[in-house]
């Protein structure tokens, strides 16, 4: 099944994108093995799109000075930033019992329940 929907993607954007196209076709087992996870863990690597939209939005206060004279000066630019980023986040909190459960399950000789706290 999986086959089939990357051959219909692959008819719908290869003529778009097709070196894109060939890096799924190409490395397709590599790249599904993030699929093999259950939702729970799924969700935890999505976090890092988060750390990273953050430190996107730090770098952007940033780029428009080159040289900062102190860390103070620096400080004072990120501060608020962050505090503004900070604020517009919302969603619910993280239950972390099913997810280190599983993490436990996966990576069992790797993570323990005392890792995560």
């Amino acid at each position: 099944m999986a086959l089939e929907n990357l051959d219909r993607s692959e008819d719908k954007w290869d003529p778009k994108y097709p070196s894109s196209v060939a890096s799924w076709r190409n490395n397709r087992t590599k790249l599904s093995t993030y699929v093999k996870y259950p939702p729970e863990i799924r969700k935890i690597i999505y976090t890092t799109n988060s750390i990273e939209n953050f430190n996107r939005q730090l770098r952007k206060v940033t780029k428009s000075r080159n040289i900062f004279a102190t860390d103070e000066a620096l400080f004072k630019i990120l501060y608020p930033a962050m505090c503004d980023i900070i604020e517009k986040w919302t969603g619910a909190s993280w239950n972390r019992g099913k997810p280190l459960n599983q993490l436990c399950i996966y990576f069992g000789g790797r993570i323990s329940p005392a890792d995560m706290e």
